[in-house]
Order: structure tokens, then C-alpha cells, then sequence
């Protein structure tokens, strides 16, 4: 090895001993007389002094150095001088004076300051990506992201599970997103998929007997990229024989609650048990069906209030059947805030927001305070809960509508009165999602989360009658607002397997040609089984407090799709296609400059 330590290994039990450091120059300081280099590896760093009474060449070599040159330092270790440790560094009650420094590697000067954190536009770290990890923020991120995939491992083994890879080269099936594929030299005009998951794959290996799978996967979807999405992505993926929902919640829930204790200890989990929430009262109190339980401020249905109102907005609505929700904030805006929050839910959908402030003097303000009786007023702030001071904001329309405007409004308004406590991990369990959805636009019933998923029990009548009012046996760990992971118990016999399928719409031929692997794997003995899968980056995104799973992605990609480090995707000669039987109609070069 070119060192004998790292530099973030020395302590006063090393003083004394002669030391090989290497790494990057991350500070140097020229005093006149003396020279200080700070150098850095991924493990910390430790000051150097170069004296030039003590080593004039290495004292010459020192002044000329630069930020990010890579260097090894020959030296000794001695406490630092009396007042002059850094309380702060885990290396700072030392230092070592160079007796010799040899430059490894000049630098170029980089493009952004990595001694310190500072903002830089996102292209230009995603093109220089090799440098912003160098950067101390980064650095803890992959850190804390390796932290989370070997303590999973750990905690798996030793509950009998076993880590069996599924392939990445698989055939394309309909599972919601787009699929990418890869064409086959071997089998012209034929194509491969990469893995949306290896749902279908984990669900044959039960049948397999292999009883408790677990993996580490690489998936891909092709769709629009946003702050908690990536065309590619990681995802700790779990099935289990022979287990009910309670059974896979239950695991999960000592892997959640024993990582974090694990990897976080600064964090608290909210509640343990997690609190279990149906879909239905999710979207009743939180408009969202994965919605952040750290504060207050739950939607509440006023439509019997303003049923009979003079206010016709409010009762036209109520008369077809939409709703009228109100949240009660407890706190007065100005009029600009107000506006702000009107043009927030419009671009959500909503046809505008109303608003009652109760004064602590008992009066009444607000856009509807005159087109409301006072009895509706009343009811209002008695169902919200409204105290003096406070305001409710209402929105009135279709269901949909107002469950994304309001729900929306909410998170907002949390932000916006400092009302959420960024120490706290509020973990539930979503449970009781619909099974189908109706496609108007194509006349079916869709899947909402994927054509495998069981029914609760006494909802299989439902199949032939009435399939929107069938619950589904899902359950969705939710923490913070986001979604981390989803699972379901499984269909597991062959018939009632193509009964969904028929349901949806799918022709003997369709289901043969895309299916007919998994139903012949059920026809030798499938076992009842179940799990779940939730994703690494998004859980390492909370852990570290970012608010974007690129800061947790060694090598993410930009909003436009594009590898701004590589420049991927790019061009391929005509000559490789023809090989594939590939020819491209058009195609126009990435945008590098978006990120």
C-alpha cells in the first residue's frame, strides 16, 4: 500500500509514529513560515505541517501544490500545539510534521469548490458527478446508502431468507410502465426487457420451494423522471411461502424499525406498531394515499353543512355529488399568502379557494364569510375545530379534484407553519387499496397495482358483480409523505389467476403468449404466498433528510433522461443496427445542458 494510514485514522495513541498519508490536497495554507495541507481521503483528513527547518524540499514542494492534487506525505505524528485542536475533526488533536511529499497526480483547478459545501448547478455536478462525490455531502450519502444494503443483508440472513439473482434480460410483460427493450442479434426481429421488477420471477421461486427469497434488484420503467423517480432504480425485493399479510408486515417492520436504530439513531420513529390506515380514510382525512401523519391539519367533509346553503357554489356542488372539504389551519395569513395558496390548488385542478378567519375578537373574515349564514359558519368551525386565530380554507368539486387540491394545500400549509419535525419518521401501514380501476378511455378494468394481487376474502364474490368495490390484499409502507414499498399477497391458484386476467380484458391467446409461464408454474403445486418490495433509493433519501434520490445515486440521471457524465444515450453506428435489423427513422441529440 502507498500509506499506512487513511486520513481519517490518527489519534493521540499515534503520536510518535511514522506515518504514510495519500490522498487529496483539500486546504493548503501558507503562513511564511510554515505550510499547512489538509489532506483527505473518504475516511477524513489530517492536517500536515511542513516546516522548512525540518524538511526544505518538502517545504518547496508543499507552496506549489493545489486544490485536489493527489500527494503522499512521509511524516510523524505529535499532538497539536496547546490551544490549537479542533474539537470538531476526529483527527484534530493531532498533526503530522512532513519529512518528505511526493505528488502523485496534479489537478486541474475543478469547476466547483469541494473543501466546502456550496450550491452548483445540477448539470454541472452531474457532469463532473466523479468530483461531487469527492464532496463531503455525497460522500456520507454512499456511505449511509452502503450502511442500509449490508445491515438489509445481515438482518435477512439471519431470519433464513436466501439472495437469489433473477435476471435482467427478461421477456416484456404489461406491469403498468414502459418498458425498456433490448433488441437480440441471435433472434432478429425479437426483444428483450430489462426487469420492471422481478415480480413474476419471485412469485415462480415460491413455487420452487425456495420459501423466503429476498434480492437486491435493479429494476427499470421507462417513464417521466421527478424528485423520488429514476428510469433506473434499486428495490429490496421479498416474497415469502406460506405467510399471511400480518406475517410480511410484521418482518418489515423489525427490518424498518432496527435499520434505522442501525444507520440513523439521530431519528425517531414515530410510533411503534406503525399505525395501519385504510385507503379509504387516507383519502378521506389526507386527500393522498400516501400522506405525512407528522402533523395535523386533516381534511374534514362540511358538505352536510352547506348542503341548504344560499351559497350556491357550495350547494350545486354538494347536489351532484361532489364534495366540500375544509382544513383549519391554526394561524391568519396575509392577503398575499392567501393568493398564493389560491394559485397553488388552481394549478392543481381546483375552481378556486374559499376561506373563513375567526378573529380571537369573535369576528369574521374571509371570502365567504357574507355569502354563508351564520348557523353554516358556526357548523363549520365547529366540525374543523377552528379556535380563535384561525383560518379554514375549503375547497368545493368533483372528488378527485378536491382530494389532490386540498390534500396538496395541506402539505403546504405544514411547510409553511414550520408545523413538521424533520427529526421524526412517521411510518404507517396503507392497507385496503381497491384491487381495479376503471379505464374509461379503453372501457376495462385496470389493475392498480399489478394482476397478481389477491382480493380480501370476502370481496371474491365481487369478481363477477362488481369488481370496482373489490379490496385488494396490499399493504404500502408509507413514511413522510412518500411511498416506500408496496406488497400484496399473491394469486396463487391458476383459475382464479385467469379470471383476473379475463377481467381485464385479456384474449386465452393474450394470456398464453405473456402469461403462460407463470400459470404452468401454478399448475405443480404453488404455495399461498406473498411480499413486498420497497425502494433503497427513496429509504436512504429519508435517512440522509434530501429531498431528491439523486443525492443517494452514485451516477443518477438528468430530468431529461440523459447520463450528462457519459452522454448516454448516444448515437450507434449504422453498422451495429444493421447487425440487430435495426434502422432509425429520426433521432435528435440530448440536451446536455438539462439536468
Amino acid at each position: 500500500m502507498l500509506r499506512t494510514h487513511t486520513c481519517g485514522e490518527l489519534r493521540a495513541e499515534h503520536v510518535g509514529a511514522t506515518v504514510t498519508l495519500a490522498g487529496w490536497v483539500h486546504r493548503r495554507r501558507d503562513h511564511g513560515g510554515l505550510v499547512f495541507v489538509d489532506v483527505r481521503d473518504r475516511n477524513g483528513l489530517t492536517q500536515v505541517v511542513f516546516d522548512p527547518d525540518a524538511a526544505p524540499a518538502a517545504f518547496e514542494a508543499a507552496r506549489d501544490v493545489g486544490h485536489e492534487w493527489v500527494v503522499a506525505v512521509d511524516g510523524s505524528v505529535r499532538p497539536r500545539p496547546a490551544g490549537q485542536a479542533n474539537p470538531n475533526l476526529p483527527t484534530g488533536a493531532v498533526e503530522v510534521v512532513a519529512s518528505a511529499l511526493r505528488v502523485l497526480n496534479p489537478a486541474r483547478t475543478p469547476p466547483f469548490e469541494i473543501n466546502r459545501e456550496q450550491a452548483v448547478e445540477d448539470g454541472t455536478r452531474l457532469r463532473y458527478r466523479y468530483l461531487d462525490i469527492r464532496r463531503q455531502r455525497m460522500q456520507r450519502n454512499l456511505v449511509l446508502r452502503h450502511a442500509v444494503t449490508a445491515f438489509i443483508r445481515a438482518h435477512l440472513n439471519a431470519r433464513d431468507f436466501l439472495d437469489v439473482e433473477t435476471p435482467i434480460l427478461m421477456k416484456a410483460t404489461p406491469e403498468g410502465a414502459r418498458d425498456f427493450l433490448v433488441p437480440s442479434r441471435v433472434h432478429p426481429g425479437r426483444f428483450y426487457a430489462l426487469p420492471q421488477s422481478p415480480q413474476q420471477l419471485k412469485q415462480i421461486l415460491m413455487v420452487a420451494g425456495i420459501d423466503r427469497y429476498y434480492q437486491i434488484a435493479r429494476c427499470f420503467r421507462d417513464e417521466d423522471l421527478r424528485a423520488d423517480r429514476e428510469l433506473e432504480f434499486t428495490q429490496l425485493d421479498l416474497e415469502m411461502a406460506f405467510a399471511e399479510a400480518g406475517d410480511i408486515m410484521a418482518l418489515n417492520e423489525d427490518l424498518f424499525v432496527a435499520l434505522v436504530a442501525a444507520v440513523a439513531p439521530q431519528l425517531r420513529i414515530r410510533q411503534v406498531p406503525f399505525p395501519h390506515l385504510t385507503y379509504a380514510d387516507a383519502m378521506e382525512r389526507y386527500g393522498t394515499d400516501k400522506p405525512d401523519i407528522r402533523f395535523g391539519l386533516e381534511m374534514v367533509d362540511i358538505g352536510p353543512d352547506v348542503a341548504g346553503s344560499a351559497f350556491r357554489v357550495f350547494a350545486d356542488t354538494v347536489a351532484r355529488g361532489g364534495r366540500v372539504k375544509a382544513i383549519a389551519a391554526p394561524a391568519q395569513f396575509t392577503r398575499r399568502e392567501i393568493d398564493a395558496f389560491e394559485a397553488f390548488v388552481k394549478g392543481l385542478g381546483a375552481a378556486g379557494l374559499a376561506w373563513l378567519a375567526f378573529d380571537a375578537d369573535g369576528a369574521v373574515r374571509g371570502s365567504v364569510a357574507r355569502a354563508l349564514a351564520a348557523p353554516e359558519i358556526a357548523a363549520i368551525r365547529d366540525r374543523t375545530g377552528a379556535g380563535d386565530g384561525a383560518t379554514v380554507f375549503i375547497v368545493a368539486g368533483d372528488a378527485p379534484v378536491v382530494a389532490l387540491a386540498l390534500g396538496r394545500l395541506r402539505g403546504e400549509l405544514g411547510r409553511h407553519l414550520d408545523l413538521i419535525d424533520p427529526g421524526e419518521l412517521a411510518f404507517l401501514w396503507l392497507v385496503d387499496p381497491p384491487l381495479f380501476e376503471w379505464n374509461a378511455g379503453e372501457a376495462r378494468w385496470d389493475s392498480v397495482h399489478h394482476p397478481f394481487t389477491s382480493a380480501v376474502p370476502e370481496d371474491v364474490p365481487l369478481l363477477d358483480t362488481d369488481p370496482g368495490r373489490i379490496r385488494a390484499q396490499a399493504y404500502d409502507v408509507v413514511c413522510n409523505g412518500y411511498e416506500l414499498g408496496g406488497g400484496s399477497i399473491r394469486i396463487h391458484e391458476r383459475d382464479v389467476q385467469a379470471r383476473v386476467f379475463a377481467l381485464l380484458g385479456l384474449s386465452d391467446a393474450q394470456v398464453q403468449a405473456q402469461f403462460g409461464h407463470l400459470l404452468t408454474a401454478f399448475e405443480f403445486g404453488a404455495p399461498p404466498h406473498g411480499g413486498i418490495a420497497w425502494g433503497i433509493d427513496r429509504t436512504v433519501a429519508i435517512l440522509a433528510g434530501e429531498a431528491n434520490i439523486r443525492e443517494v445515486i452514485a451516477f443518477p440521471k438528468s430530468l431529461s433522461a440523459v447520463d450528462l457524465l457519459t452522454g448516454a444515450p448516444s448515437p450507434v453506428p449504422a453498422r451495429d443496427l444493421a447487425v440487430l435489423g435495426i434502422s432509425v427513422v429520426a433521432s435528435s441529440p440530448p440536451d446536455a445542458t438539462d439536468a
